[in-house]
């Protein structure tokens, strides 16, 4: 469960938003509060006033992956090992089971192949692969991905729609600018001005989106 009340923080402004769907998509217009909402709900920033609370628990209390739009700011390592390793050696794991979680994430992630390369000679799909993999071997109850398919090919985005929805995180929180995307969650927020103008299934924000650049293309293509 996803609960947030009273939420304001900079342009933010959420009275009340509750749900329990597990892939949520977070669409709207460049600076409506997308990526703000998300360091909130994700715990890197915290609110000014109000609460979220994932899992009846604050952000800072549970395990929440972040995969961003430019994996160049994020990730701090030289070595693709080391970087998917980053999260189990914070929590001092033994050796033996921080390679057991890279192996898995990179295998979860289809890089083991990876793992021994440079993350400077990556392309930039390949780097965006390595932080979802990052972000998957802290084991997280929530995944938290801030456009992160925007610069991918077709080939590599699909690669990371799949990861994400064979994961067995608790809530995937996905700001995407691909309607298509956001049209095969399970719930759909629309934010605009700080404000979450609608919210609810695809079918019900997509409806009051008809005549918007933000419906799905492909639902226009098919009717």
């Amino acid at each position: 469960m996803i609960r947030i009340t009273d939420l304001r923080h900079r342009l933010l402004d959420v009275p009340d938003l509750t749900t329990d769907a597990r892939h949520i998509a977070v669409i709207g217009p460049n600076g409506s509060g997308k990526t703000t909402l998300l360091s909130v709900c994700s715990g890197i920033e915290e609110p000014e006033a109000g609460s979220v609370r994932l899992l009846g628990r604050p952000p800072s209390a549970v395990k929440v992956g972040w995969v961003g739009e430019f994996p160049d700011r994020t990730l701090l390592f030289s070595r693709v090992y080391d970087e998917i390793a980053a999260m189990p050696r914070f929590r001092h794991l033994p050796c033996p089971e921080t390679d057991r979680m890279v192996r898995a994430a990179a295998g979860q992630v289809g890089i083991p192949h990876l793992l021994g390369k440079k993350i400077p000679a990556l392309s930039g799909g390949e780097k965006a692969l390595v932080a979802l993999a990052a972000a998957c071997a802290g084991d997280p109850e929530v995944l938290v991905l801030d456009e992160a398919d925007s610069h991918l090919d077709g080939m590599t985005a699909e690669r990371v729609r799949r990861v994400v929805q064979e994961s067995a995180v608790a809530h995937v929180l996905w700001c995407t600018q691909s309607m298509d995307v956001a049209a095969t969650a399970d719930y759909v927020l629309f934010m605009e001005n700080g404000r979450v103008r609608h919210h609810g299934t695809p079918e019900e924000v997509f409806a009051a989106l008809e005549e918007t650049c933000f419906y799905p293309t492909i639902w226009r293509v098919c009717r």
